[in-house]
């Protein structure tokens, strides 16, 4: 048979004899589908990619009845041994492949230990049947849904091999899947904010394929990128670039710089470099990563050629009083320093044998600390323009062996990566700070040169040699040596103070029939707030009154537009069926979640959904985000919505048109808050005291989706008069049907 992969056809064999069994059996995993979920879903928060696998007659094949399968999977994947599995115990995965269990659960498992080999630890994974004989359900962690999807196919590739027992190139795949990784996932410096945010329970939307990211929803969002912020202004951005300008700048306001000149020939920078006294440095005007700079120059043949190799990497030269001591980097966050690294001349030792370009790759590049990736923290050393001219001075050239013993210079200042935060003396961190704020950086990376962090600039001779906007964080997160800074939690802390998450009040709302139409009652009450409220449903787009969008807008596209709106105060989202199932949801928390009806049979059928609990799984997903600070609103007359009440983390409110319900009863008992429906009007109790009661508009919408909208709105602490005077202008259908 025949099998594609890739784009590709390659030829399978046709049987397989299967062990015990002793069958000869048609083996192939096929995949039926790939239903990416962004958000909350039915699995779990995180993202998840959800794959339809038919494992066709493996069915009748466990594990344990394939001779060597267990051999094999565990000498090529050792780390499975680390798989706790269903029993929860070290090795428990494994204990499952030698008693038996089936393909797509052994997917499942390579899947999330190839993920793990490239360098996403941490994922989350299912293996679920189907009712279609053969076909399951494998879902994994997808922070990106194609490097998941290349997961799954190389975890299906992988053990196919294992099962027929054939050659696989792990170590390629691998490759293949870690570059992936690589050019698709936030840099280190983005992710460390990241992952800070989500620590602090702030929601973040990735709005590029770059690191651009939005940290919070709506009004109260923030930006970054990398390490610039919404709040880094580009007129800032523009001073720092300048090097003349922004050493003016600090000089005018008393921060100790070197003293130099902006020159325009090589005459030029060779007379000024005599004023100023020799040693000089020269570097561009506007370069930047200390490219074209050349340091402690001391012959004129030096200060001219550093000038035109200089310029060619800028717009203009600076020539510059050499200042004495080691390079730092010093990172200022929101008016504090947040970390601090130090660099160290590039040193090697001659051995009367090889050449200093040997020597370079012996005793420098092979420190398992340098590196081309992110993953190393420290650069692999060449010999550059700037280290032949430091070999010149002693009449040196790349191919000159040393004498053993002798030491020869390569580099003044090697890379900046040997944290040295407990060491700034606070007068340095004032005049850091300081210079942030004069350029008007809200983060920024100051470069310093002085022989002693631990001493104030001017009693050392020290010296602010640049500001720097958008510094780069890895030095500070992947030491060479020392303890990681904290600095994504400096950014975080610094864009959200006084434990802000970034959230706007969010209502989600889903059930079979009546969800539409309280998402639009509610939209309607909390415009009488006066805010800019937003509306995503199956009638359109809103915000405010204003239609965005015509048709069918209850969907993750819709509702992501809402939440990166700079200007959305409060949000209504509908979420039908389809969209737990086949989108995710689009936030990953709420303040208010409703749930108004489900009628079992309008949901079998689609996505292998085939009994009541299935259903139940679909629509208490709604309620698994509200926060705990958060209300959870419930119709107590569907025993299967009002069983979702001990699953939520916040407060439960129950509607009821039956005043006598026991369920309503035993919550009022208890002093919670329900809305009950009587001949009387719709009573809204704490407990047993009355808090409001309120008359149905004339032209009453759905029952649960009126009692659901008066409930949100009460949650979400509109005052009972702003409420009536919401229902006394409610026109049923004329929002709602703004679009059609």
């Amino acid at each position: 048979m025949y099998a594609a992969h890739g784009g590709e056809l390659y030829r399978v064999p046709l049987q397989l004899f299967c062990g015990q069994m002793g069958w000869p059996v048609a083996k192939s995993i096929e995949f039926l589908n790939f239903i990416s979920l962004r958000g909350p879903s039915i699995w779990t928060y995180a993202p998840v990619l959800e794959a339809w696998v038919d494992i066709g007659e493996l069915e009748e094949c466990p594990s344990n009845t394939i001779p060597g399968l267990y051999e094999r999977l565990s000498t090529w994947l050792p780390g499975l041994i680390e798989h706790r599995c269903s029993y929860e115990e070290r090795g428990g995965f494994l204990r499952r492949l030698a008693e038996g269990t089936w393909p797509a659960h052994i997917m499942e498992h390579v899947s999330l230990e190839l993920l793990t080999l490239a360098g996403m630890s941490n994922g989350f994974g299912r293996a679920r049947e189907t009712p279609i004989r053969g076909v399951y359900k494998v879902v994994v962690t997808a922070w990106d849904e194609d490097v998941s999807k290349l997961a799954l196919i190389t975890a299906r590739d992988l053990l196919m091999a294992a099962i027929e027992d054939r050659p696989f190139d792990l170590p390629a795949a691998l490759a293949a899947l870690a570059e992936m990784k690589d050019d698709r996932f936030l840099g280190p410096s983005t992710a460390s904010i990241v992952e800070a945010a989500v620590a602090r329970r702030i929601p973040f939307i990735r709005l590029s394929d770059s690191s651009l990211v939005q940290l919070g929803y709506g009004a109260a969002r923030r930006m970054i990128w990398t390490a610039e912020t919404g709040r880094t202004s580009a007129i800032a951005e523009g001073i720092s670039r300048d090097k003349d300008l922004t050493k003016s700048l600090l000089q005018s306001c008393g921060v100790p710089v070197p003293e130099g000149v902006l020159v325009a020939s090589a005459d030029e920078a060779w007379a000024e470099a005599q004023s100023l006294g020799l040693p000089v440095v020269v570097k561009p005007e506007d370069g930047n990563h200390g490219r074209g700079v050349f340091t402690h120059l001391l012959h004129e043949h030096e200060v001219r050629d550093a000038f035109v190799r200089a310029l060619a990497e800028g717009s203009g030269v600076l020539v510059e009083r050499h200042i004495p001591g080691i390079e730092h980097r010093v990172l200022v966050v929101g008016g504090r320093v947040a970390a601090a690294a130090r660099g160290e001349e590039t040193v090697v030792i001659g051995d009367g044998v090889h050449t200093i370009e040997d020597l370079v790759e012996r005793q420098i590049n092979t420190d398992p600390r340098r590196g081309t990736t992110e993953a190393h923290p420290l650069n692999l050393a060449a010999i550059d323009a700037a280290a032949r001219m430091e070999l010149a001075r002693d009449g040196l050239t790349d191919q000159s062996i040393p004498a053993a013993g002798q030491r020869v210079l390569i580099s003044r200042h090697g890379n900046v990566a040997y944290d040295c935060t407990a060491a700034v003396h606070p007068a340095v961190a004032a005049q850091c700070v300081l210079a942030a704020r004069i350029v008007g950086l809200d983060i920024a990376g100051i470069d310093i040169v002085t022989p002693d962090i631990g001493q104030p600039l001017r009693a050392v001779g020290g010296a602010v040699i640049e500001v720097n906007a958008g510094p780069g964080l890895l030095m500070h997160l992947r030491p060479a040596s020392g303890e990681p800074a904290p600095v994504g939690q400096a950014i975080v802390d610094h864009l959200f103070p006084d434990g802000d998450e970034g959230r706007i009040p969010l209502v989600g709302i889903t059930g079979s029939t009546q969800q539409a139409e309280a998402a639009c009652v509610l939209h309607h009450l909390l415009q009488m707030t006066g805010r800019t409220v937003g509306l995503a449903s199956s009638h359109g787009l809103f915000v405010k009154a204003r239609p965005i969008a015509r048709g069918d807008q209850a969907n993750r596209v819709a509702a992501s537009r809402l939440l990166v709106h700079a200007g959305m105060e409060m949000a209504v989202v509908e979420n039908s069926a389809r969209v737990i199932l086949g989108e995710g949801l689009a936030y990953d928390r709420c303040a208010v979640g409703i749930v108004t009806d489900i009628e079992v049979a309008q949901h079998l059928g689609a996505f292998h959904i085939d009994s009541p609990e299935k259903v139940f799984s679909i629509f208490r997903t709604q309620i698994d985000v509200v926060l705990p600070s958060g209300v959870g609103v419930l119709n107590a007359d569907d025993p299967l919505i009002a069983d979702m009440a001990p699953l939520c983390d916040g407060e439960v409110i129950f509607c009821t048109q039956q005043p006598d319900s026991a369920v309503v009863a035993a919550h009022r008992a208890a002093g919670r808050r329900a809305l009950v429906w009587s001949a009387s009007g719709i009573t809204a109790y704490q407990g047993d005291a009355v808090w409001a009661v309120f008359s149905p508009p004339d032209i009453q919408p759905a029952p649960m989706a009126l009692l659901g909208a008066i409930a949100a709105a009460w949650a979400l602490g509109l005052t009972a008069e702003l409420i009536r005077a919401g229902l006394s202008t409610w026109v049923s259908g004329r929002v709602c049907n703004a679009l059609v």
